[in-house]
Formats: C-alpha cells, structure tokens, sequence
C-alpha cells in the first residue's frame, strides 16, 4: 500500500506541473472530506455535456436564449457543432469565428464550459470542404483495385502503366487462386496458364471516405468534401491551419478555461481500398528492412497465402503508426500547448475486427489523445444489451495517465430512452470506466422557436438526471483506477486475419467482469514500452499495479512484449495464456517473425475460460460478493484517505449480497441523487478489509465508500 500512496503522489505532483490551471484534468487524489465538499454540487467541468447543433440564422439572441435553457435543466458544458443553413455566418468563414466568439462570451457569464466540435458535421479532418477546394494534393488517398482485363490461357497480356499502378495480381476464376505479377520492369508483361484469368491492376488514387458536410447542398453523406491524408503530416497541420488556428485568433484568451477543448468525430478509413500515402512505401522500406511494393497487389487477393499474410500484417503495423504519428499526436500536442484537451472516438469500437481494418488500432491511435472516448449508437447498449467495449476508452486512459474517458450517448437512439433507460445506458459505462457523458443531440432554436430539449431530455426529471451525471463523473474521475489485471489486447493478431483473436478477447472480457475480477486492456505498445516493471508489478501512468497478465488466443506477439512478460514472470508476476498460445514473435517484421521459443514460465490454459487454475494466478480480488451473481458489476477507485466502490445491478431482479472490500475505516454510502452522504454498518473482515450487505434493487447503483469518515457522514 505505502508503495502504492508514493507512486501515485508523484504521479499527481508531475501532473500538476503540466496542468496546474486544469485541476478537473489532472490525476487527483483527494481525501474523503476534501471529495465531499465539492460532491453536492461539481465544478462546471463534470457536467455532461450536450451536443448542441447549431441549424439556422444563429444569433447573439439564439446564443443566449439556449445557453439560458440548457442551465434551467441543469446543464453546464455544450459541445458546439456547425450546422446547416447559416448563411449569416458559413461555417469556417470569419462571421462563423465572430458567432463563436459570442457564444464563448455568453458561456463565460453564465459560468459554463465550451467543446468545440472540430469539424463541419462529420468525420474530422475535411475542414468543411476545404481540402477539395483549395488543396486536393493533401486528400485522403488509398490503393484500389482498377481495371480488370480478361486473359485467356497461353494468351500474353503487355501493357505500359500509369503512374499510379502499384502492382498487379492475376486471378484464376475457377479456383480462386491469385498470382503476383512482377512490375520490376515498369511494364506489364504476363502470359496466362491454363485457367481462366482476369488481371487486376492495383494503383493509388485519391479516394475519400464518405463525409457529411455543412457545405453539402444536398446534407447527403458522400465523397463532394474530401478527408484529408491523414497519414501525412502536412495535412494535418493544413487542417489545424484552417480550424485550430482560426479559433486561437478570436478566441484563445478562454482556451483551457470556458473553452475546454477540440472534439474529433469519428476519422476512420471507411473507403473502398487500403490506406495509402506518398511516403509509405519508403517509410515501410525504412522500418521493416525490405520493399513491400512487391506485395501490394496481393492485399486484394480472395485467399493470401502465409507470406502474404504476414506481409499484411506489417502493411497494417505501418500505416497505423503513421495514422497516430500523423493524425492523432499533432492534434492532441496542439491542444496541450494551448492548454486544452483534445477528445476524440473512433468508429466501430463496438465491432473490433471492423475497427482495425478501418482505423488499425484502437490503443496505438488514442495513445496521444488526452480524453479517450467511446460511442454508443442505434441501442448499441441497452437494458437487454450488455456491452462491454466502454472498457476500451477507460483502458487507455488508465494506461497513460487520463484522468477521463468520455462516452458520446444517444445519437440516433430508437427507441429513444426514457430517463429510467437512459441511466442505465449510462451506469453500464461508469461501472465500465467511462466518467465523462455526452448527450446527443439538442438543437439550436435558430428557427424561431423556444429552446426546448427533445424527447427523454424534455422530462421533468431530466435537471436532477444531470446533476446525477454530474456527481458521479467526479466521483469516478477522482483518485487512481485500482485494477490488478491486465488483459492482453491482440491487435497484432487481429492484424493478421484473425478473428478468433477478438472473438476469445470478448469472452475473457465477459467472463472477468461478471466474476467480479475488475482488469484493464493492455495493447503490445504499452506492454513493451510504457508500463513500467518493479518486482511482480506492472504499473501504468495511472498508477495501476498489474500483478497479472492474460494473454487470450494470440497467435502474434512483439518480441519485445514477449521480453516483458518473461522478466515480469520471473519478477514474481502472474501471466496466463488462455486458448492457443503464440507461435509468433514479431521483432522488425511479421515477415521474418519465429517461433516464440519456450513459454513454460506461463500458465497456459488450452480453453478460453476461467478454470480454478487460473483464477488462482489471479491476484486475490478487492471484492468478494456472497452469492456473486453475475449481473452485478463494480469499479474501485482508491483516494488519498479512502477507497471509493461504485455497483451497478444490471439486472432486473434485486440482488441481496454481502459484500468484502478493500480499506480500512467507516464505510458511507453517497447518493449521488441527492449529493449526500451517510454512514453503513460495516464489521471488520481481517486485516485491511471490511463487511458489508448490499440490498441492491433492480437496475440500482450505488457507490460506497470505505475509509476517510467525512463531516457530513460523522453528523448523521
């Protein structure tokens, strides 16, 4: 425990000095009664934030009218989004900057918060049509399959190419084999066997993924505004250029104050072909130490053979490192020099297959981001959905020293929730991690109209529903996150094709939860190159101490990931192969990747469950439930003096348990309903633990919290 207290006040002291005037972003550590003074009523900074969607003539008067509705139903922080039909003040035009500036005006005398949404509706990085306008060099670009030419057997196909064909692969249609055709020559000369062929030529072409854009006449979703490259740097600071900067110019007197940050939507590659960019075949040529134009052309291949595979494999390794190094980490260095947060979610978070084939890699990607975040969208989670891919978004946070991880909630919700569903849907990502909410969707009332919120949030209900949200985002955003095991996130594998790998992660994800054994995500970046080692402990940024390591049906591993997990066996951690174990360990390259060698100073479970054997590598958990049932879920946070417990019952039948936690010290319930706070009766289980009955009715949550007696619990 004392190392524990040490780490996590250096932690929190080299925080402060990055972020001395940004308290609500720092890693904290309060003490019970400091936490309880600020509970009844947060700063503005834990208010869920409302997507409020500018559409209209938008005036001072609109400004003011909504901000003033938005504080009648108890909402604090808007997140501005450019919409349609203002002519008064075109998105990106200097009257749009001057709406802005009125609106950060007015925010500031109410004492609210301001996200600015960095892009012209969705996703980010087409600077409201710019790209195409002014710089079509910088556009998105891809490798696609061209032009098909039929070859007849012992027919020879010869051509001279473009400059834009990168390779060429000959299909064999009746038995969907594929051969690579070599191009060293600069032409194309190939004859055909027997079969039946058809020669595909691969090139490079500036092709966009689908954007919705203010400046589309139509408001459809099409490829009229192009993204930006966003594997080049250039483009990047292109597009700061235009959004970023424009903002600083009117506005940046309030950046890091009621400004608070830039809010990415959604960059993905959701085009029809495979990330390219000028640069990417000498940046491949660089970091893997051979040429992958050879190869290229075999990508779009029906069946790729092993070679091909891992070919792929390190195709992906590239590109996603430029995605980060180019996109992600220019983005989120601008906003920490203008002392601001940049929040950004990716796409398909709940489908990881989806989401690596379009965007590569999760964690590599929200590495750099300083609040990670999840969507949930059309009923994604539900009262009879449960899902558990919030975790990802809290992971990353925890493993880099965030302090929050935001969900964007409700977008396109049918049914839409009532305000009992909506709770829900919200304690199923608190108990997750998540700690910071926004709602969607609220729009202007630029037409004339009163303001009026929509639907669930017009309830009656809905200000005390907000001050809910409020208060338990501060709860779970104090203190460190306490989980001691860490799962294993195989990217690499999912790189190579491997479904069964995302498959095994998700049962062992369900599993752990449902047994009350509380873990993190670790991806390969951050087991080989940030977690730190110290005697059976690997710990984060966040001063988590991993004490275990499953590793589930990973086919592929990075050396030196490997390496780590050997000294953190030896060290006396605990490290579990769950399903297949590795039969590749990646130095340089998947292409010349070996056997992983010996691994008998693992646990190796041939199944994908939790058998007594490895439940008992496990680290002894921090609470233990009697019965344990599987619908009640929890989150441990620990303070300077006290240790904070959030429950959730997802079910709909109540759930009588006793319960033993970690900590020492009077136990209090606090209801953040109400923002009061009162004292449990708890008995002592043993040395640095306490019993306690929890009643949880259906669908009821509840934070408890050990240690630290508090003034107001001592009154009652």
């Amino acid at each position: 425990m004392t190392i524990t207290r040490n780490f996590l006040a250096g932690a929190i002291a080299a925080a402060a000095l990055l972020a001395a005037d940004r308290p609500w972003q720092q890693l904290s550590a309060p003490t019970a009664s400091e936490a309880a003074a600020r509970f009844p009523a947060p700063p503005a900074e834990y208010s869920p934030t409302c997507w409020w969607g500018w559409d209209g003539p938008i005036t001072e008067r609109v400004i003011t009218r909504d901000l003033d509705g938005f504080l009648a139903r108890g909402v604090r922080a808007v997140t501005i989004e450019p919409g349609y039909k203002m002519d008064n003040a075109p998105y990106l035009s200097p009257a749009w900057f001057q709406t802005i500036k009125t609106a950060v005006q007015a925010a500031k005398k109410r004492d609210m918060r301001i996200w600015l949404v960095d892009e012209g509706k969705y996703p980010s990085g087409f600077a409201g049509g710019k790209f195409s306008s002014e710089h079509p060099e910088l556009g998105m670009q891809a490798l696609v399959a061209g032009e098909r030419i039929p070859v007849a057997a012992g027919e020879t196909l010869q051509r001279k190419l473009s400059g834009e064909t990168v390779g060429a692969l000959a299909l064999n249609q009746q038995d969907n084999t594929s051969r690579r055709i070599d191009l060293g020559s600069g032409e194309l000369k190939w004859q055909a066997p027997e079969g039946k062929w058809q020669v595909l030529l691969v090139e490079h072409r500036f092709r966009s993924s689908p954007t919705r854009s203010v400046n589309n006449p139509t408001k459809g979703k099409d490829d009229k505004a192009s993204l930006m490259d966003y594997l080049d740097p250039a483009a990047t600071r292109q597009f700061l250029a235009y959004t970023h900067e424009q903002y600083a110019k009117v506005v940046g007197d309030e950046f890091g104050k009621t400004i608070l940050g830039f809010r990415g939507d959604e960059p993905d590659y959701s085009v029809a072909g495979i990330p390219w960019t000028p640069a990417i075949f000498d940046e491949f040529q660089r970091r893997k130490g051979y040429d992958v134009r050879p190869y290229a052309a075999s990508f779009f291949a029906p069946t790729l053979t092993e070679e091909e595979r891992r070919v792929k494999a390190d195709y992906w390794d590239v590109w996603s490192a430029l995605f980060r190094d180019a996109f992600f980490q220019p983005q989120a260095d601008w906003c920490a020099r203008h002392n601001m947060e940049y929040l950004v979610h990716l796409n398909h978070e709940e489908a990881m297959m989806q989401l690596v084939r379009s965007e590569g890699d999760f964690f590599r990607a929200m590495r750099p981001v300083q609040m990670p975040g999840i969507d949930t969208i059309w009923n994604q989670i539900w009262p009879d959905k449960i899902a558990d891919f919030p975790k990802y978004a809290s992971s990353v946070a925890h493993l880099y020293g965030r302090p929050r991880a935001f969900t964007e909630s409700f977008a396109s919700y049918n049914p839409a929730p009532t305000l009992d569903q909506a709770r829900w849907v919200l304690n199923q990502q608190f108990v997750r991690g998540i700690n910071m909410v926004e709602i969607m969707f609220t729009p202007s009332s630029a037409a004339g109209a009163p303001f009026a919120m929509r639907g669930w949030m017009a309830d009656d209900g809905f200000p005390n529903f907000a001050a809910w949200i409020g208060r338990a985002g501060y709860l779970l955003s104090m203190g460190r996150p306490t989980a001691q095991i860490a799962v294993y996130h195989p990217a690499m594998s999912m790189w190579l094709g491997e479904a069964g790998a995302n498959q095994a992660t998700l049962t062992v994800m369900k599993l752990l939860l449902e047994q009350q054994r509380d873990f993190d995500f670790v991806d390969d970046d951050s087991l080989a190159l940030s977690l730190t080692l110290d005697k059976g402990v690997l710990r984060s940024a966040s001063g988590n101490e991993y004490r275990a390591v499953i590793v589930p049906e990973a086919t592929a591993i990075s050396r030196a990931s490997l390496d780590r997990l050997r000294a953190f066996a030896k060290s006396g951690g605990r490290v579990v192969f769950l399903g297949k174990r590795p039969s590749m360990a990646v130095d340089a390259s998947f292409l010349k990747a070996v056997p992983p060698g010996d691994l008998t100073w693992a646990t190796a479970e041939p199944a994908v469950k939790l058998t007594p054997a490895v439940l008992a590598a496990l680290p002894a958990p921090d609470v233990t439930l009697s019965p344990a049932p599987s619908a009640v879920k929890y989150l441990h946070r620990r303070w300077r003096d006290a240790d904070c417990y959030f429950f959730f019952n997802e079910s709909p039948q109540p759930q009588p348990v006793a319960a033993i936690l970690s900590g020492s010290g009077p136990a209090q319930t606090w209801d953040a309903d109400t923002g009061t706070i009162s004292n449990l009766v708890a008995g002592v289980a043993g040395k640095g633990a306490v019993h306690l009955h929890l009643n949880l009715a259906p669908y009821e949550s509840r934070f408890v919290v050990v240690g630290g007696a508090t003034e107001a619990a001592k009154a009652r």
